[in-house]
């Protein structure tokens, strides 16, 4: 943690947000050698909903160095997914090899962001936080740098990975286009024993929308519940698994319509993660997309900074990568939806 900072102080690279694009962009670029700043407002841990996390995560991972700290958290693990969508339910494994069945993560949210915010800090990132970016900085259309609750922070490049905030889009006016009605994701937690959700998780779909449970801790899980016609959830809705089970604490919600920013990438700045483009969670790969956001454009402002790669060049790698790999999950989510009865 930072304080005291000088009014100005200057960086290769400011990333704003220590979720997984942000803290991913942030030791990318610090391990090879640039001076980043990364900047949270939040003290951590923070609650987030948790993430089924597919096996692919794991090369991504040693990549960043935090494969064995992730390892070490014993996470819950399963060999794929209950899934009950236009046919019978039905097991989806995740695949395998010589050396086994592949096996995901039930990744505690709170533990898993804190794994890769220390991992940041051993590479050398200055971590700044709590501290709240109040506006980025630009000077003849390039984005130059951040004001924070600290002072300025001035950098060659400006990661945005505020999430769901969209700071940087907001402000350089930038065209959020929507490619769904309004969807609102409801969450909770229960705590109790559920012997059917200790194997693996489960989503389930009917006429309005899709119902998905796990264990994410010992005697501790989570549901999430998606309606497609609006449908608001009453504060005290359970699964029908999870009935008899103690609720923990309130229900949370969160907004996933789906969408994408314009310009994810720009003179001086690129957008990560939620804040550049955001799915429901059936999609199922959030934290996966977030980190190869973030790796992503942390390998570009690299070359461009250390090996001289064209800025526009990097620019449009990256804004037809994300939008090419956008497009393919809506038509991807938009098929399976089609498939069901409403």
């Amino acid at each position: 943690m930072v304080t005291g900072l000088a009014d100005v102080s200057s960086f290769d690279v400011v990333v704003v947000g220590s979720g997984p694009g942000g803290s991913a962009t942030a030791i990318w670029c610090a391990q090879k050698g640039l001076q980043v700043a990364l900047i949270e407002a939040k003290p951590f841990p923070r609650s987030h909903p948790g993430e089924t996390l597919h096996p692919g995560i794991e090369p991504l991972l040693e990549q960043l160095g935090a494969a064995e700290s992730v390892l070490a958290a014993n996470f819950v693990r399963h060999s794929g997914n209950w899934v009950q969508w236009d046919a019978e339910l039905q097991f989806i494994p995740f695949g395998e090899d010589e050396s086994g069945a592949w096996l995901g993560f039930q990744a505690w949210r709170a533990d898993f962001d804190s794994i890769l915010l220390e991992r940041a800090k051993a590479v050398g990132v200055t971590v700044m936080q709590p501290c709240r970016a109040i506006q980025v900085l630009v000077e003849e259309g390039r984005v130059v740098g951040v004001e924070t609750s600290q002072g300025i922070l001035r950098a060659s490049k400006v990661v945005d990975a505020s999430g769901n905030h969209h700071l940087l889009a907001r402000q350089l006016g930038l065209k959020i286009h929507q490619h769904s009605p309004r969807l609102i994701a409801y969450y909770g937690y229960v705590t109790g024993e559920c012997p059917k959700r200790d194997g693996s998780p489960a989503i389930v779909a009917d006429s309005d929308g899709w119902t998905w449970t796990a264990r994410v801790r010992s005697g501790f899980y989570q549901w999430t519940r998606l309606s497609l016609v609006g449908e608001k959830v009453k504060k005290d809705w359970l699964p029908e698994e999870f009935h008899g089970l103690k609720i923990h604490k309130r229900m949370h919600a969160a907004e996933v319509t789906w969408r994408i920013v314009s310009q994810p990438a720009g003179l001086g700045y690129f957008i990560v993660g939620d804040a550049a483009a955001v799915l429901d969670p059936a999609s199922s790969h959030g934290v996966l997309k977030a980190i190869m956001s973030g790796m992503w454009a942390g390998h570009l402002i690299t070359a461009q900074l250390l090996d001289n790669l064209s800025e526009i060049h990097a620019i449009r790698e990256y804004c037809q990568w994300l939008d090419n790999w956008f497009r393919h999950d809506v038509d991807k989510l938009s098929t399976m939806y089609d498939k069901l009865p409403r």
